[in-house]
């Protein structure tokens, strides 16, 4: 056993030695000494002059990222609270949208009962006063007409208009051009630009004309 452990004493190298010494190739123990600190310190190491690589820092992206979700979910809330707020209104509106006309029109239906029961009261004797409260109730009921943007449309003596007019028969006459409207039968209201009803009415033609005098849906 000692002659063993004194022949690997001797396999050694001895620095003091002439010549029995092996160079170690400097690269080499360079790489062995990052192997060995790798191992011990896993983190990965920088180039030379770099110094060491920290992780990359993601704190500041996952606030960001959170920040953004915060974001789109008042988004979304604030969205959702709009559709219902804009879904409530619309229903509302269908449903008392007409109410403050309404509430123009309750005075019109006072004042057509007061009418009524004055001429009761009179038996029927005091005409002209109750005639005088009907055209009360009819001025106040155009003035209601005319505060919700609901006009009259002119017909009598302007040229027949099939948009406008509805024609119920034809006359001969020589006294305006054909195709005039010379008589109203029924009022026609317009809303604004759009169509409440149609005026009926009477339309001149030709004395030699052969057009129908019947209740006719247009003049021509």
């Amino acid at each position: 056993m000692n002659g063993k452990r004194d022949d690997r004493r001797k396999m050694r190298p001895d620095p003091d030695d002439e010549g029995g010494s092996i160079p170690i190739d400097p690269e080499l123990e360079a790489a062995l000494r990052e192997a060995t600190e790798a191992v011990a310190d896993p983190r990965p190491k920088a180039a030379a002059g770099e110094g060491i690589l920290e992780p990359e820092p993601v704190s500041g992206e996952r606030e960001e990222l959170a920040e953004t979700r915060d974001r789109l979910l008042r988004l979304q809330a604030e969205f959702e609270n709009f559709r219902k707020r804009a879904l409530r209104e619309r229903q509302e509106a269908a449903q008392y949208g007409s109410q403050n006309l309404f509430k123009d029109l309750v005075s019109v239906v006072d004042n057509l009962e007061r009418a009524i029961a004055h001429a009761r009261e009179s038996g029927g004797g005091d005409l002209a006063s109750f005639l005088q409260g009907v055209e009360l109730v009819q001025r106040e009921l155009l003035s209601i007409f005319e505060k919700n943007h609901v006009t009259e449309i002119e017909a009598l003596g302007k040229p027949f208009d099939p948009s406008l007019h509805e024609a119920m028969a034809q006359v001969e006459s020589g006294a305006v051009p054909p195709n005039t409207v010379i008589d109203v039968l029924q009022k026609g209201f317009q809303l604004r630009d759009r169509l409440v009803r149609a005026s009926r009415v009477i339309v001149a033609k030709a004395a030699d004309g052969s057009g129908r005098s019947g209740g006719g849906g247009s003049a021509g």
